[in-house]
């Protein structure tokens, strides 16, 4: 009898340590870590991101995490590690545009993860020619916050030193 995949999400603001916790806790679990397709999709258009841009980001967030989680049934895994998911997009559009469109909210809403790891904004920025936040972090983080909630999504608050945020991601993987 084979065990359900359980989702977990690394969500939260920009910069703060989402990728370098994923790889570590996929490191530890001897997974992988499914990566955010917005930073990819970002990278290669070359220019800011506009309105009409999250349309294909929530097909290829979607794409990139069908990808990953029938790989991993296909291994009989039973936990998959994501560095963000749709609800991110949503968070953005919110953020950047004051909407998001009605079918990415519903497809976050449909596709949401077993449980969230909300990283905390309490580690330093970190620019690296994508990010364009640092001044607006606690607005983001509060809306991630809002957003998480209104979506009624299971989360643990990860927060602290690098080796806090492990101690606690890894505590709450293991329990589940």
């Amino acid at each position: 009898m084979s065990r359900e995949l359980t989702r977990i999400v690394l969500t939260g603001s920009e910069s703060v340590g989402k990728t370098t916790l994923g790889l570590q806790l996929a490191a530890r679990y001897g997974l992988t870590c499914v990566p955010e397709f917005v930073r990819d999709y970002a990278a290669a258009k070359g220019a800011p991101l506009d309105d009409g841009d999250h349309g294909p980001i929530a097909m290829g967030q979607m794409a990139r995490e069908d990808a990953h989680i029938a790989a991993a049934i296909a291994r009989s895994d039973t936990l998959l590690l994501q560095d963000t998911d749709l609800i991110s997009t949503v968070v953005y559009c919110h953020h950047y545009f004051g909407r998001c469109p009605a079918f990415i909210e519903q497809a976050a809403m449909a596709r949401r993860a077993a449980h969230y790891l909300l990283l905390e904004i309490d580690v330093p920025w970190i620019a690296d020619g994508i990010r364009d936040r640092e001044a607006r972090r606690v607005d983001v983080q509060t809306l991630f916050r809002n957003t998480l909630a209104r979506f009624d999504a299971p989360v643990t608050v990860v927060q602290g030193t690098w080796e806090t945020r492990f101690a606690t991601a890894a505590a709450l993987i293991d329990a589940l």
